[in-house]
């Protein structure tokens, strides 16, 4: 690791940042830097832009793309190297308006059924039983189960937020069932291989790859065409929860949205939403001449 990358992750871990948030920074750093064959520091103005150019014209880079390398680069230079980068004003990535892919319950039942190991579908499970992020529920821990009042402790979710989320009783179960399986004192789950003991032992989660590697597994095996991802299942909960009536706010408190403009874009994608304002439509119109 040079210098300057181990100075930019301390920065950011003294900024609150998550490890998540860390890891695609930097891996956003790392490819501007590959691509000029020389260590960020060394980059021009001009070359910064032109980089962005490159990005948007040959690469087609998506939106997210752009806009998580200009953060890493505004980080990068005004906090660690301390310096302003007039180009970065811009940068104004075009928004994009993509609605997530959605599965339905059924849907989300099969590519669950299609995870071998138990603790990657339980993990999966609760992911979308709870609504939670990778980052949150891979680094689940014993702590976190508060039984007695069937609720789930997320700690530090985005935007170092903590909240609680309703557990389902057989999400409960489930989870007892994997904690079984190696009695980690720690995590439900543990990293390590399949042997029972390293993982009672494992001083860490399990990676958030190898999730969304079971996740990848599954769907493929499922026969599901949607472009699904794990994040998915926290969209498919959302969306099932609004269907089934749950105020809009209390999603968004379980979700841990800082701003109810992004819970509400949960409301275009709720069949029951679409279905009964289409009869109404119908209704209202049916009169015309």
């Amino acid at each position: 690791m040079t210098p300057l990358r181990k100075r930019m992750m301390e920065d950011m871990q003294l900024h609150g940042f998550s490890k998540g948030t860390q890891e695609v920074y930097v891996s956003a750093i790392r490819r501007m830097a590959e691509h000029y064959g020389k260590s960020p520091d060394r980059i021009t103005e001009e070359e910064l832009r032109q980089y962005f150019l490159y990005l948007t014209n040959e690469k087609q880079a998506s939106r997210s793309t752009c806009t998580i390398l200009i953060c890493a680069v505004k980080f990068l230079y005004e906090r660690t190297l301390q310096r302003e980068w007039p180009t970065l004003t811009l940068v104004r990535p075009a928004k994009e308006k993509k609605l997530p892919a959605i599965l339905s319950q059924e849907e989300v039942r099969r590519i669950l059924s299609n995870v071998n190991q138990l603790r990657y579908r339980v993990c999966l499970s609760t992911i979308y039983a709870c609504g939670l992020r990778i980052s949150e529920g891979k680094s689940l821990q014993v702590r976190d189960i508060d039984s007695g009042r069937m609720l789930l402790h997320i700690h530090r979710g985005k935007g170092a937020k903590d909240r609680y989320v309703p557990l389902p009783q057989n999400t409960l179960e489930q989870l007892r069932r994997c904690w079984a399986s190696h009695r980690n004192p720690v995590w439900l789950f543990p990293s390590g291989v399949h042997r029972r003991w390293r993982m009672a032992t494992a001083e860490t989660p399990i990676c958030g790859k190898s999730v969304r590697r079971a996740f990848h597994n599954a769907l493929k095996a499922s026969g599901i065409q949607k472009k699904a991802t794990v994040h998915t299942l926290r969209h498919s909960y959302a969306t099932h929860l609004l269907e089934a009536g749950i105020n809009l706010r209390q999603i968004q408190s379980y979700l841990g949205h800082h701003n109810l403009w992004t819970t509400a874009r949960y409301t275009h994608l709720t069949r029951r939403a679409e279905d009964l304002a289409g009869k109404t439509v119908d209704k209202l119109m049916a009169d015309l001449p």
